[in-house]
């Protein structure tokens, strides 16, 4: 189906084809949050979902079954950049009404919508950027910023939700002003008041008398996972560590484990619904080289959690100012606080609530589902279809 088939079936009343194009699908945070606004549209639009890794599609279990979605085949999206490539993805593009693109893994879609959007009238390209992998966690590339700044020209707008990521747009990758968007993430924080069912996470046995320390992360380097098996190895006596996620670096994660007596650490695998568990923990950790504006935070944050962290991205900007002391520079400093937190009830509690109150106030759904339903709407020259 080409293009111009496909904007005619939206006048006859057909829903808009969106078409999500990412690095990978495996289920983090950019992948709940396109998820969720999948989910929330409903019927109103129908949605496709490519991934340059093929195999790594594990958040297609979290779209509801009433959501119209496919799967299909694209040319590849990763690969050494070339004329004859970009063509076939440009030509695989144009049969959609909007095009949504999301991180550096989608890139060279990103950039084949910039080689051919005129000469293949491509639908509107939208491109998000929520973060970067291990290889920039130290720093950007050059010739990724260059690449990023060329191939982002003909983008209807960019999205990125830290402030942090804000400067780099407009400055490092010289995007207007007018097309950088800043959406912060949004959840629906009720959802995460209910108190969870004590066998929530079926994978966990509970050590009696340990707290938990849980984490939800993609279990890729860039989380650096290991960094917090080692900050809760001295306090393995108290703390029991319950890791949520799946990927790549599950198995250096157990052996990282069983190198610091970590016996009883609970690696519960991919698990969608986070409302229906996190609440479960008694302290939530993060250990990441890098993050921007990461969900699983606010999900921990709306269920009443204290929060220990490495100061990456928004994340001090983020937790109740009452946390900030517990968003340490390193793990030497991770360790410390979690130490600090467990010796203590009334201090979790504290920093629990002030975060609770904190999520409720700045990081509601709403705001969030309205800034994506108006900028996809203006894209698709229709302001209120997703309202």
């Amino acid at each position: 189906m080409d293009h111009f088939t496909s904007r005619k079936s939206r006048q006859a009343g057909t829903p808009p084809r969106l078409l999500h194009v990412h690095g990978s699908f495996s289920l983090g945070g950019k992948e709940a949050r396109a998820v969720r606004l999948m989910n929330l549209w409903g019927e109103r639009v129908h949605h496709s979902v490519v991934s340059a890794a093929p195999h790594l599609m594990s958040a297609r279990d979290a779209i509801d079954p009433a959501t119209p979605v496919d799967f299909p085949d694209p040319p590849p999206l990763a690969g050494k950049p070339g004329l004859a490539r970009f063509k076939a993805i440009a030509e695989f593009l144009s049969g959609y009404d909007l095009v949504l693109s999301y991180n550096w893994g989608a890139m060279d879609a990103v950039m084949a919508h910039r080689v051919h959007a005129r000469s293949l009238n491509l639908p509107p390209l939208i491109h998000h950027e929520d973060g970067f992998n291990a290889d920039e966690a130290n720093g950007l590339k050059p010739q990724r910023n260059l690449y990023r700044r060329i191939a982002l020209q003909r983008a209807h707008a960019l999205v990125i939700p830290s402030i942090r990521l804000d400067a780099i747009a407009r400055k490092v990758w010289r995007q207007p002003a007018a097309k950088v968007h800043l959406i912060r993430n949004g959840i629906d924080t009720a959802r995460y008041e209910q108190p969870p069912a004590p066998d929530a996470i079926p994978a966990l046995n509970r050590t009696d008398g340990k707290l938990l320390v849980g984490t939800l992360a993609g279990l890729r380097g860039v989380k650096n996972i290991p960094r917090l098996v080692r900050a809760v190895a001295p306090h393995r006596d108290r703390l029991q560590l319950v890791v949520v996620g799946e990927g790549p670096e599950r198995d250096a994660i157990l052996a990282e484990a069983d190198a610091h007596g970590l016996d009883d650490i609970c690696m519960a695998g991919f698990m969608s619904e986070p409302w229906r568990f996190i609440g479960l923990f008694d302290i939530f950790a993060l250990s990441s080289d890098s993050e921007q504006f990461p969900i699983s935070l606010v999900e921990a944050m709306a269920a009443g959690l204290p929060v220990v962290s490495t100061d990456v991205g928004d994340v001090a900007n983020m937790v109740a100012p009452e946390n900030r002391p517990f968003v340490v520079s390193d793990g030497a400093a991770l360790s410390t606080a979690l130490g600090q937190l467990a010796a203590s009830s009334d201090l979790r509690a504290r920093l629990g609530e002030a975060n609770r109150n904190r999520a409720r106030r700045d990081f509601a759904e709403e705001a969030m589902v309205a800034a994506y339903a108006t900028l996809y709407g203006q894209a698709l020259s229709s302001p209120s279809i997703l309202r």
